[in-house]
């Protein structure tokens, strides 16, 4: 079967988005296919990861962290977060699980894999699976089908893993009840807030501002800074160049009919009675009486959004059960397979889902459409104008950085092509000059050369880049009277902490010796404050968000009234004393125990796959080189 789907695979050039298969990448590294390229970082009882399996995954959580912190993504954050390590653990447990599949007997036919690689969507055209596409998508990702079937294969034999291990997991009904309990218990507190910015008579002299330099000279050690020379070649300036012809926008049209359509969605409301997806028969059958009698009331006129107000258990009940408009995809197989298959003004029979009963009500239903070739050729146009555009500025730079070995090659190159040359003012870490593309990026690429060193191609924001150092400051200690400001400032503000901190001590001392909060707070001109009740992650009333406050609150009794310490917060140093606590009402269970469950289980399973594949390393051999120790 899988040698019939390569050799079915055509060469077609389509563009395709493939969220799918990135994902198993980033999560289980490439597998074992590229065990004979690259170098070796490490033997996994006997079997090796190579270097280039390590950069394909050291890449990838690259990728995620820049879309998560974006500009803020520096060296210094990357060396902190250790995706060095996260890179090869990733390979290794991925290696070690595999091997553990393959030691318990489990394996992957090839009709199972062809199967399951079928149902990729981006591998399907119009719900089908296309060989040439899936040729095409490969060739984009520049692997082979045989080493994507070998990563898909590891991948399966993990997951039949992981169902085998956890599936003997359970939740008790008590386990469900004192983490109710657990997450919705409150408690209110009394509190005395030492602010070291109150502490406003501190004034250090000459010689003690002289003493706090020499000591903390680090911290005022100027940055490092760079200068650059770059040749920018953003694809606006390669428009006029392109030709786009009437067969290409048509040719496109007809490759991408999934880019042109338009699936059918639902508009809908709907009530949700919880019942607990492992709930006795008699549970279930009791709710689905309730639900045919609010169905009942519905049918004779009553409003949905009302009865969904009063009645309904979910989210949703607080905007009348609305749950706006949504694809088939969007919601769970029986809610959506019922919500699809009726007409607009249609309230249903309770339907059954892991959640519960519910009702629903169709408001409006948006048929499925596909935009006209006429509709869409203007679009098109522009598209394949950009990528065409920036194509050709990317070849021109690859063309410039073929022949620049030095940094007169790339000025004659620029020189040669008409292209610009522009020089950067020094700049630190923290970015380059304005009217660059991706400052911070640019400002990276630009410290990791050395001076006269010419990069490698760069993209900053969609447009390519030829960068060259043309000088360094290196960092230097400044001279005191430079920094005197900034040195005194920092001074003060030491000694305003260590004031409130101990002020906040002794404060604490005397109540734990059985003075009042009320008559202590005076002494230092303060009012203790009542917060009133809050939850564990809730942010504490006239407070904020506190979670070391919260955390030691929790921990106080009737009978321990008083934390060992003061705590350290965002606004200073806390006094805190306990007041009472509150259990959560026995109905609010019943609304929340089916999604307390499935939060337990999920959980209860991770810490048992967790757990096995600690087992399972810990009897390993792992051989690391040492270069990816650190």
């Amino acid at each position: 079967m899988l040698r019939f789907m390569r050799q079915q695979a055509g060469n077609w050039l389509i563009k395709v988005l493939l969220g799918a298969i990135v994902i198993v990448f980033v999560f289980w590294g490439v597998g074992s296919f590229r065990a004979q390229r690259g170098g070796r970082v490490a033997l996994v009882n006997g079997d090796q990861i190579t270097l280039d399996e390590y950069r394909e995954v050291y890449n990838n959580l690259l990728e995620q962290l820049r879309k998560r912190f974006g500009n803020n993504l520096n060296d210094d954050m990357i060396k902190m977060l250790q995706v060095k390590k996260q890179a090869l653990n990733q390979l290794i447990d991925n290696k070690l699980l595999v091997q553990e599949a393959q030691r318990l007997k489990f394996r992957v036919s090839d009709k199972e894999l062809a199967d399951a690689i079928m149902q990729f969507g981006a591998f399907q055209r119009a719900g089908v699976f296309d060989n040439r596409l899936y040729q095409n998508v490969l060739d984009r990702l520049r692997m082979t089908p045989e080493e994507f079937e070998v990563s898909q294969g590891d991948a399966m034999l993990i997951e039949r893993l992981k169902i085998l291990i956890t599936s003997s997991v359970k939740v008790s009904n008590q386990e469900v009840k004192e983490w109710f309990n657990w997450i919705n218990a409150s408690v209110d507190i009394d509190f005395v807030l030492f602010d070291p910015d109150k502490y406003k008579d501190i004034k250090p002299s000459g010689e003690e501002i002289k003493a706090f330099f020499e000591k903390h000279k680090e911290n005022y050690k100027t940055d490092a800074m760079v200068k650059v020379r770059y040749l920018n070649f953003a694809p606006d300036r390669y428009r006029s160049k392109v030709t786009i012809y009437d067969d290409n926008e048509r040719d496109y049209f007809d490759e991408n009919q999934e880019e042109f359509k338009t699936p059918k969605t639902v508009e809908a409301r709907h009530i949700l009675l919880r019942v607990d997806q492992n709930a006795s028969h008699e549970d279930v059958e009791r709710t689905r009486k309730r639900a045919l009698n609010i169905l009942k009331m519905a049918r004779e006129g009553k409003k949905i959004a009302e009865l969904a107000g009063k009645y309904s258990e979910g989210p949703t009940r607080n905007r009348g059960g609305y749950l706006g408009t949504f694809k088939k995809e969007a919601m769970v197989k029986p809610f959506a397979d019922k919500a699809f298959s009726m007409k607009a003004g249609e309230i249903s029979e309770p339907v059954r889902t892991r959640f519960g009963w519910h009702i629903i009500k169709v408001e409006k239903v948006n048929e499925a459409s596909i935009i006209s070739f006429d509709e869409a050729e203007k679009g098109i146009r522009k598209k394949l104008t950009r990528e065409r555009a920036k194509n050709l500025a990317y070849d021109e730079a690859e063309a410039v950085y073929d022949i620049s070995f030095t940094g007169d090659d790339l000025l004659k190159a620029a020189e040669e092509r008409n292209l610009k040359i522009l020089t950067t003012e020094f700049f630190t870490k923290k970015g380059s000059e304005k009217g660059i593309k991706d400052r911070a990026k640019f400002a990276s690429a630009a410290f990791n050369l050395e001076v006269m060193e010419i990069s490698d191609i760069q993209e900053f924001g969609g447009e390519y880049y030829i960068l060259q150092v043309i000088d360094k400051i290196p960092p230097k200690m400044p001279e005191l009277d430079k920094v005197k400001k900034e040195v005194k400032a920092d001074l003060v503000k030491q000694r305003q902490e260590a004031k409130a901190q101990k002020d906040a001590n002794t404060c604490l001392s005397a109540l734990q010796s059985g003075n009042s909060m009320s008559t202590e707070s005076k002494h230092f001109n303060l009012t203790p404050t009542t917060t009133g009740f809050f939850k564990r992650n809730d942010s504490i009333p006239k407070i904020g968000t506190e979670r070391e406050i919260a955390k030691a609150a929790f921990q106080l009794t009737n009978e321990i009234k008083l934390p060992e310490k003061v705590i350290k917060g965002i606004k200073g140093y806390y006094v805190i004393k306990f007041r009472d606590r509150k259990m959560p009402e026995f109905e609010g269970f019943n609304k929340e125990k089916a999604v307390i469950r499935q939060r337990l289980l999920q959980q209860k399973k991770d810490r048992t796959f967790d757990a096995l594949l600690a087992q399972i390393r810990s009897k390993s051999e792992i051989t690391i080189k040492k270069e990816f120790l650190e």
